[in-house]
């Protein structure tokens, strides 16, 4: 009867795996094993930044930094050579082209002149048709009207590559080949004269124009998102508006409790002094940031104050606001709040907003009031976005329509504000429906 170990292993066969795993051990192994054991890991060395399995576990997907699964920004230039990479040039070809395709801005247009891409070439045996051939063989590549030297070329180019017949194409490239001018000056009863057609038809190329892209590098070039930390956060809790710090956007320190322990109270010594010095200046550090913040909060308390009619009614109720007034208000110098109100942004329910947001020179009113002109430029963005598109109004209109409210202003500080907005003049703004 053969007698069983502990192990449930029969006595002579125990004793052979003893000797074998002792063997092991010892490096006297006969076989050299495929896989070594270690004492740690590849996860404990490297962390992954692949997205987890579904196999995985909590722990590992819980740790994965999505942030460095991002792409990096591609940029237009790097788009136009993978399509000279797919795109079969002779080795002359491809010189120029890449030449040309060094000459293209991020909007899309080639700055250079083709007379200067030939001298850089460097190349006796290249000719500028040669050049021009090449250029034509860029500019069909996507995006349409990449390549062009001006806005007419480029929605030539567009018009030329539209994916679907369009009834207004022909008509369309006839007017910015031949008349150009005239569509740059919204002349439209010129217009009509020189090609012969009516309202509508005028109407359909004004349409197809507006579907093409001015600047079609926009379409591809794209950079690193840059996102807005809020420093506040402001929010309307039981009719009563409340302003919290951003935890996330304060730093968090603390004094290493170890490093304090290490200071003798007692002693004078050179290394005590100098670790009595940095624990000092350490928590002078961190009472500072406190200080910091508390200023913070208190200016954006007060400015929601201030502006409270903007939270419950909008741009046009916002109230002119200076930095003298939060000074006075707090007892604080003006050259401190405008350091704190100094890119320091406050998430609310209208967005999130820059401090210097709030602040706007003012206005005198007909009532010996004030208007802000943050205000002034809203009821300006209103008034437009109503008028008609056929007959669109004037800064001299828009000045007679605020005085009629009340709001004196000059038709000159209508057209600053106007142009701050990017609003173009009225001659501009007119079209047909």
């Amino acid at each position: 009867m053969e007698r069983l170990n502990g192990d449930g292993l029969k006595g002579d066969k125990a004793t052979s795996n003893d000797q074998h795993n002792e063997k092991e051990v010892n490096g006297e192994a006969d076989t050299m094993p495929e896989e070594l054991p270690v004492d740690s890991g590849w996860d404990d060395v490297y962390d992954s930044t692949l997205p987890p399995s579904s196999g995985s576990s909590t722990r590992d997907s819980g740790d994965s930094d999505y942030l460095a699964q991002r792409r990096s920004a591609r940029t237009l230039y790097d788009y136009l050579t993978w399509q000279l990479n797919l795109t079969p040039f002779s080795d002359i070809d491809r010189n120029i082209a890449f030449s040309i395709i060094d000459g293209i801005d991020e909007d899309g247009y080639l700055r250079a002149d083709l007379e200067e891409i030939l001298e850089s070439l460097d190349d006796a045996e290249i000719e500028l048709d040669e050049v021009e051939a090449v250029l034509h063989r860029i500019q069909q590549f996507d995006p349409p009207g990449v390549g062009a030297r001006n806005l007419q070329e480029c929605l030539l180019i567009q018009l030329k590559q539209l994916p679907e017949p369009h009834a207004a194409a022909d008509m369309t490239t006839r007017l910015v080949k031949d008349h150009f001018d005239l569509l740059a000056q919204q002349d439209h009863n010129q217009i009509k004269r020189k090609l012969k057609i009516d309202d509508e038809e005028l109407s359909a190329i004004n349409q197809l124009i507006r579907s093409l892209i001015p600047r079609p590098g926009s379409l591809v070039a794209d950079s690193e998102p840059q996102y807005v930390i809020p420093d506040v956060f402001v929010t309307r809790r039981n009719g009563t508006w409340h302003v919290d710090l951003n935890a996330e956007a304060a730093p968090k320190l603390r004094v290493n409790p170890e490093y304090a322990r290490l200071i003798r109270r007692a002693d004078n010594s050179d290394d005590n002094n100098y670790l009595k010095n940095h624990l000092q200046e350490a928590r002078w550090f961190i009472k500072s940031l406190m200080s910091r913040n508390e200023t913070l909060l208190r200016v954006a308390t007060k400015i929601v104050e201030l502006q409270r009619e903007f939270f419950e009614h909008g741009e046009e109720a916002m109230k002119p606001l200076v930095l003298r007034d939060i000074a006075e208000a707090l007892e604080l110098h003006e050259s401190t709040i405008s350091r704190v109100t100094t890119q320091k942004y406050m998430h609310t329910p209208r967005g999130t907003l820059e401090f210097k947001y709030f602040f706007s020179s003012h206005v005198s009113t007909a009532g010996g009031g004030e208007c802000s002109a943050t205000a002034i430029r809203a009821l300006i963005k209103k008034l437009v976005a109503a008028e008609k598109p056929n007959k669109p109004l004037s800064d001299n209109k828009l000045a007679s329509i605020l005085a009629d409210q009340g709001i004196q202003v000059a038709r000159r500080t209508v057209a600053k504000y106007r142009e701050s907005m990017a609003i173009p003049p009225s001659n501009e703004r007119k079209r047909l429906i």
